[in-house]
């Protein structure tokens, strides 16, 4: 009889510690599904930056734009960037589709950090670069080293949708070719413009790929640069002058910018000014500074409409 029960009870340890091994591997084998599960759902890729090689997320979702004139090439491409600096929250050109946006200054890391970014995107010399890479894959970028068109193809790239921004670059050139034909037509082919803004008492020419509607006028649409813009403020890109010298980098039509609040405009009472060409046959026309510094899809289309408006009503 103790036998019997010797083989009966050691038949139900028997019992038992396979059902136990049983739980455990189906234990394991949920996580291991677990963690493969998420190992794939952050998939990454290389992206060849200015500085190296990067390890990027394949399909970031929570990006941190910190360099400002790139948060409208997110924009364009559907990517809505979880954190900006403040310059984009002032384009009147992006309609509120940044109000979610949280606002990340040079002293606000802890914030960034608290947002848990699985990108972030600024500029070269951007002095938290170093830091920045500590709490996300951080790809900078050197402003004057892209035109605006490959600017877009750039963040494409580093988002993993080159092809949507070569999609959009492709659908703006033979836009431009149109635009340019309409402008052409009732301003001639050697029209010239000048474009400037002032801030405080400063007064700032403007190159072909600054902003402030330079990509539209010089690139897109065609007008010329006067002699002086195109010899001086094309390469570095911008210059500063004097109120008394603008006639001499002034072309047949001058944009300027409505600037700063504290703007100083009261050059534009003095008889230099009254005495341009430009200024004489109405040919002024003023923009929206803090929408017309970015040159991203979403502005440029806006600014192409304005622009091209300006140059042919009426005419």
């Amino acid at each position: 009889m103790d036998r019997y029960k010797k083989h009966f009870f050691l038949s139900i340890i028997a019992v038992l510690l396979v059902g136990l091994l049983a739980a455990c591997g189906s234990g394991n084998s949920e996580i291991t599904n677990a963690s493969t599960k998420s190992d794939s759902s952050f998939k990454t890729r290389t992206y060849h930056s200015e500085n190296g090689e990067i390890e990027v997320p394949a399909n970031p979702k929570r990006i941190a734009v910190l360099a400002a004139t790139y948060a409208g090439n997110l924009l364009a491409l559907g990517n809505t960037p979880i954190a900006v600096n403040e310059y984009p929250k002032t384009n009147k050109f992006y309609e509120g589709k940044l109000d979610g946006a949280e606002v990340i200054t040079v002293d606000s890391l802890e914030k960034l950090l608290a947002l848990e970014p699985d990108l972030i995107i600024t500029y070269s010399d951007d002095k938290n670069v170093k830091k920045y890479s500590e709490i996300a894959p951080t790809v900078s970028l050197t402003y004057e080293k892209y035109s605006y068109l490959e600017q877009h193809i750039e963040i494409g790239k580093i988002i993993g949708k080159e092809k949507e921004a070569k999609a959009w670059v492709d659908e703006w050139q033979e836009k431009a070719k149109v635009e340019k034909e309409k402008v052409q037509k009732v301003i001639g082919k050697d029209a010239t413009a000048m474009v400037f803004e002032t801030y405080g008492k400063d007064i700032y020419v403007y190159g072909k790929n600054w902003g402030r509607g330079t990509e539209v006028i010089y690139q897109s649409l065609g007008l010329k640069a006067p002699e002086k813009v195109n010899q001086e403020v094309f390469g570095p890109g911008y210059k500063a002058i004097s109120s008394e010298v603008i006639p001499q980098y002034a072309g047949d039509y001058i944009f300027v910018g409505d600037g700063a609040a504290t703007t100083d405009n009261s050059f534009m009472k003095t008889d230099v000014w009254k005495g341009i060409p430009a200024v004489q046959k109405n040919n002024v026309i003023t923009f929206e500074s803090e929408s017309f510094y970015f040159n991203d899809p979403i502005s440029l289309e806006k600014e192409m409409e304005f622009i091209v408006d300006a140059l042919t009503k009426g005419k």
